[in-house]
């Protein structure tokens, strides 16, 4: 399945609870996307997420069911260390 980074820019610092969570994890599934990764900037306003979908629209149409922005959504390929060995 693709891969998508995801940048997300907030304007209040993120503050996630268990139901939150719960909640992203019924609609990814709901969507059929799947998280891997995410990184949270040290100011806790902007994330980088990495998401298996299958397309870009499916991870933007998510986005908008839960209300969280998507900024910038780039597909990926997976990049291996071994590669440059």
């Amino acid at each position: 399945m693709p891969m998508f980074l995801i940048e997300r820019n907030f304007a209040e610092q993120l503050q996630f609870d268990k139901e939150i969570v719960d909640h992203i994890v019924e609609v990814n599934t709901d969507m059929g996307v799947n998280w891997l990764f995410s990184f949270l900037s040290a100011d806790k306003k902007k994330t980088y997420c990495l998401y298996e979908a299958p397309n870009a629209e499916s991870i933007r149409e998510n986005a908008s069911r839960l209300g969280l922005p998507a900024d910038v959504v780039v597909e990926v390929t997976d990049v291996n260390a071994a590669m440059f060995a």
